[in-house]
């Protein structure tokens, strides 16, 4: 009998822990079945839309410094990043040949001056001449006859026309004085603004040969010191956008890998018409004015420049990742079902694509802006429809829609991987 009892009453402690146990392990399975969400809060801020784009940074203006005569480079008196003012002198071609030429010039010259001075005298003798046998046949005809008149007379004339002649080649002998002069101060290279040397192309007993095309010698960049250029590439998709920035007269930022750290700020200066195609995607150059009073933007650097297209402050704010939370079907309420986007099936390649009217694709743009965001309650989510304005990578505006600061809601389930609309 006892031994009987013994074993009722471990059976009885066994059948009780085992009925504990599922009590527990029920409650265990539940509490563990319960999604354990992330989310993030709504909140009060700046939403801003920027385009990003790169872009060389060059001169405001580059001036190039050829030479118009040839011959060797006799010196050079400028290098590379020397500051050099309007007329300096910056290097200078062998002279000896231009001053040949000069000096033949004005040899020339000399000798049409001495013509000019034979043929005065000359002229001066036959006025005489003439006007001795004008008073003689006054006296008496018969001491001149006709034909000696005739020749006094034609040879005065044929004289004032040398004298003429004479004349006009000291005009061309002084054109071609003043040619050999100006060639000859051409063997001086001249700065014509004031500037930095950014590039020297010759070294001292180089030959430059002035033919067809005028050689460059130096590029000089004025006003490097005051503003610099940034030539950004923008997308055709973007361009109006830019435009719209530029007559808002929006701020530009841009950084450079030489100095990461630094934001430099500047202005859309022009949006040019000079498209360029590359593997069909057509983009156009876009002028952003930059003032550089540190020289730290330099020649061809690369800006990684953002247009500021356009900004809201003090807005309240929707997290990005809420609205690209897409909850699975089993955490949604049935009342909330129509709010889930059907996916879309896997087009076939066989099917005709649909044409769409302007008008149609004008709504469906306009229709991205209502969204549904969602809220944790209990093992289930909540949607909650609202309309976003304005957004940017990581918010959006909140234009409509029962939200406040400080709320949470829900951007993923821990353990599972997010889906995007």
């Amino acid at each position: 009998m006892r031994r009987l009892l013994k074993w009722l009453i471990a059976l009885s402690v066994l059948a009780g822990g085992a009925i504990a146990a599922g009590h527990f392990g029920q409650q265990y399975l539940k509490a563990k079945s319960i999604p354990k969400f992330t989310a993030a809060t709504v909140s009060s801020g700046k939403v801003e839309t920027v385009v990003n784009s790169t872009g060389p940074i060059k001169p405001v203006q580059s001036v190039s410094v050829g030479s118009f005569v040839s011959g060797p480079i006799e010196k050079i008196l400028v290098d590379f990043n020397s500051v050099v003012t309007k007329g300096q002198l910056l290097a200078r071609i062998d002279p000896r040949l231009s001053q040949a030429a000069f000096d033949r010039e004005n040899a020339g010259l000399a000798t049409q001056l001495a013509e000019l001075s034979r043929l005065d005298a000359l002229l001066q003798q036959a006025k005489r001449s003439e006007d001795r046998a004008i008073k003689l046949r006054k006296t008496n005809k018969d001491y001149i006859s006709d034909q000696e008149m005739d020749q006094l007379y034609f040879n005065r004339l044929a004289l004032e026309a040398q004298v003429e002649v004479a004349l006009a080649n000291i005009e061309v002998a002084k054109a071609g004085v003043k040619n050999a002069e100006t060639n000859l101060e051409f063997t001086k290279i001249i700065s014509p603004v004031n500037g930095v040397v950014i590039d020297r192309k010759v070294d001292p007993g180089q030959t430059v040969a002035a033919g067809f095309q005028t050689p460059e010698l130096f590029i000089i960049a004025p006003d490097m010191e005051k503003h610099m250029y940034v030539y950004a590439s923008v997308d055709e998709a973007d361009i109006g956008q830019i435009r719209a920035a530029q007559e808002q007269k929006r701020p530009v930022t841009f950084t450079v890998d030489a100095y990461p750290e630094d934001v430099f700020t500047g202005s859309i200066y022009q949006v040019r018409q000079n498209a360029t195609t590359t593997q069909n995607v057509v983009t156009y150059p876009v002028i952003i004015e930059a003032p550089n009073p540190g020289m730290k933007l330099k020649p061809q650097m690369t800006a990684n420049v953002s247009f500021q297209t356009d900004v809201r402050e003090n807005v309240t704010r929707i997290p990005t990742a809420a609205l690209r939370f897409v909850p699975p079907d089993n955490l949604i309420r049935p009342e909330d079902k129509p709010y889930v986007e059907t996916k879309v099936k896997k087009k076939d390649p066989k099917e005709p694509e649909e044409k769409l009217s302007a008008e149609r694709r004008a709504e469906q743009a306009r229709a991205k802006n209502k969204r549904v965001v969602w809220v944790a309650d209990g093992d289930k989510v909540v949607a909650l429809p609202v309309t976003v304005g304005l957004v940017d990578p990581q918010f959006a505006e909140l234009v409509s829609g029962d939200l406040k600061p400080g709320q949470a809601l829900v951007t993923g389930i821990e353990g599972a991987g997010r889906e995007s609309r």
